[in-house]
């Protein structure tokens, strides 16, 4: 199976690996990128050098010249629906990295689309994929904890640097962290729940990376370089913490909020709250869920590779400890991976549709909208014409 990627930059990089190792027949036939000879390089680390792969420096000449069995998009986010639609036109099978689009012009032009196409869809959610949360819906499902009614989920982020240092900062990039990281968790929590999210409410609040250096400064030109907590200098040498980028984290122009908090309400009534932070380190980290039932309540921590289960009416308290925690994204890639290599052979369906990446993208969107406005926002349906 000959693939192309459009955008190779460290996701694709990092996911290309993830599809080599089932060894299962892909090659990388080629690339379109922007910078073609930083593609090159990365590809090389692999053993992947031209001839064997060719490179493009736009989506639509790659297009037009191979003869390709899937197509992988890692532009950056504010590309992703456009770069969408020109593969769904071609009703190629596409692995989309979330999030799915950054507007809702982005969301209404992939739907449109997808009424139009016969594309099969992965969109990357390796969250749900996971076997921590694969075990906690087996036993929600179970039906022991009685229906859910509650969920409290949190994402404190222990690499959150990357944000404020690189080009995650611009928000015109990439949309702001409720779509890039909200967006997996709530996703997340939609499986969980099984239920269509309704309505939401949302609160941001940017309290540690602020600041007055001036707008564009790097690290290296800042009389604080030896001393500032968030340099690399200081980063590298004494927290032993891996830098992606060297704008000042405490400069007039960094953007993104540092901490935000969302609530959703559900078709059924019942609502869930998910917090994410991205000034906690080290041990600090966590990222999971509690979901409550009459019954009994569930809850797991990526990090700690557990699932808990406490039933309410029995003195009766199981635990489960998995061997997932240091695997790509906690296992969710290699399930991606296996199931983008599925749809491609024909034999199956994305377990992580675009209507999925729809939804998720769309109530993060409405999250940004309350939090600047302090009200509550429905969740629009997407159709034909627009979104309601």
């Amino acid at each position: 199976m000959k693939i192309g990627i459009i955008g190779y930059g460290t996701r694709m990089h990092y996911f290309l690996d993830r599809l080599l190792e089932l060894d299962a027949g892909v090659e990388v036939a080629a690339i379109a990128d922007i910078d073609t000879a930083k593609a090159a390089k990365l590809l090389a680390e692999k053993g992947i050098e031209a001839p064997a792969v060719r490179f493009y420096e736009n989506a639509d000449e790659m297009l037009a010249h191979e003869a390709l069995d899937g197509v992988m998009i890692g532009t950056r986010c504010a590309l992703h629906a456009e770069m969408a639609v020109k593969v769904m036109q071609r009703h190629l099978p596409l692995f989309l990295e979330k999030p799915v689009g950054i507007s809702l012009t982005d969301l209404q032009l992939l739907s449109e689309a997808e009424e139009r196409s016969r594309s099969e869809v992965v969109v990357s959610f390796p969250l749900r994929n996971t076997p921590i949360v694969k075990l906690t819906k087996e036993i929600l499902d179970s039906g022991r904890l009685g229906t859910i009614e509650h969920a409290q989920a949190v994402n404190n982020v222990p690499y959150g640097s990357v944000y404020y240092h690189s080009w995650y900062r611009d928000e015109a990039e990439t949309g702001g962290l409720f779509l890039q990281k909200a967006t997996h968790d709530l996703d997340c929590l939609n499986y969980l729940i099984s239920r269509q999210p309704v309505s939401v409410a949302a609160m941001a609040s940017k309290q540690v990376f602020k600041g007055d250096k001036p707008a564009g400064l790097r690290c290296g030109d800042c009389a604080d370089n030896r001393v500032c907590p968030e340099s690399p200098y200081v980063l590298t040498r004494f927290s032993d913490e891996e830098v992606t980028g060297d704008q000042c984290a405490f400069a007039v122009d960094t953007g993104n909020h540092d901490s935000a908090s969302v609530l959703i309400r559900y078709d059924s009534g019942m609502h869930a709250v998910y917090s994410q932070n991205f000034y906690t380190r080290k041990a600090a980290a966590r990222r999971g869920v509690r979901l409550i039932g009459y019954e009994g309540t569930a809850e797991f921590d990526f990090y700690r590779d557990e699932v808990n289960v406490f039933m309410h009416h029995t003195r009766r308290v199981e635990s489960y400890k998995l061997e997932a925690a240091k695997l790509p994204h906690f296992g969710g890639d290699s399930a991606l991976a296996l199931n983008f290599i599925g749809v491609m052979a024909g034999k199956e369906k994305s377990a992580t549709p675009l209507s999925m990446g729809i939804k998720s993208a769309l109530t993060c969107l409405e999250a940004e909208r309350s939090s600047n406005s302090d009200a509550f926002r429905g969740i629009p349906t997407m159709t034909a014409g627009a979104a309601r």
